[in-house]
């Protein structure tokens, strides 16, 4: 198949690229070669590339400055997705977006699943459930919910987030804050990239997806459980979404069920992506040094 990839220098589209590249035509755009929100530049690369699938990876994830620019996050998460849905139809491709667990007010007690309806809660939450609507109206549109997303780039850098701000401080022995009231299903770069493919290759039925590892945990119980994997001990500094008093408010209680993606695509949880990646951490240390 040819792949269109867009936002491919980001957390997830480097990623993507390489999973595809193996065994799909895969035609790479990243800030620089295309302007998302500029949708002349869209149409035209678009109609150039002829894809039979756009995977989207751009977007605005500031969250707090978002608040500020409600503009630049509608442009980059809403209506440059308008912009692609509309060339997908076009050509008769289908259309991958990624959005968030933060399209959810975060009121729930138990994961939320594709079927609940979103309630955003901020600037950022509101552009990427407009972006969801907005994928969905071309005819074969997946939309995956990703969260918390961890791994490496390309480069082998870590992808920056609350994940690797969490594993370097342990790491360095410093003191390490974490939320204890948020829960969340924190999510392997790797595998989320890998089930992107097969539903795409598979021609799994159009729809919601929630692309993320199985189980869930407060940000405290992950930190727990990677110093314990790592083998050091944690300075944990204990707060609260009232404590840290975010611009812009986050949802408390997030975790996502993956029982519809897993139903044909297994995911591994949370614990054993996080063994997996501390392993191959571990691995490329070693081999640096050698």
């Amino acid at each position: 198949m040819r792949i269109a990839v867009l936002g491919s220098r980001g957390k997830l589209g480097g990623a993507v690229v390489c999973e595809f590249e193996p065994k799909h035509d895969v035609i790479a755009f990243d800030h620089r070669a295309l302007d998302v929100t500029d949708p002349v530049a869209v149409a035209s690369a678009m109609a150039s590339a002829q894809p039979q699938v756009i995977i989207n990876c751009a977007g605005y994830n500031a969250v707090d400055a978002a608040e500020n620019h409600p503009v630049d996050a509608l442009r980059a998460n809403a209506f440059a997705v308008r912009t692609l849905a509309r060339e997908a139809t076009k050509l008769g491709a289908a259309i991958v977006h990624y959005s968030s667990d933060f399209v959810f007010d975060g009121k729930a007690a138990e994961p939320y699943t594709e079927e609940q309806h979103p309630n955003p809660q901020s600037v950022y939450a509101t552009s990427k459930m407009l972006g969801e609507w907005f994928a969905s109206d071309a005819p074969c549109a997946y939309v995956l919910r990703v969260e918390s997303l961890f791994g490496r780039r390309p480069d082998g850098t870590p992808i920056e987030g609350s994940v690797a701000a969490i594993l370097h401080a342990l790491e360095s022995g410093a003191p390490v804050r974490v939320f204890e009231d948020r829960t969340v299903s924190p999510t392997y770069v790797a595998d989320a990239v890998r089930a992107t493919r097969e539903l795409v290759e598979r021609r799994a039925p159009p729809g919601i997806y929630h692309c993320v590892c199985s189980g869930h945990c407060t940000w405290l119980e992950f930190a727990t459980e990677a110093a314990r994997l790592m083998g050091v001990e944690p300075r944990l500094e204990r707060i609260t979404l009232e404590t840290a008093r975010l611009k812009a408010a986050r949802p408390r209680y997030c975790a996502l069920s993956n029982q519809k993606l897993s139903a044909g695509i297994a995911m591994r949880s949370w614990q054993e992506a996080l063994r997996a990646y501390l392993r191959c951490e571990s691995r490329d240390s070693r081999t640096s040094h050698v």
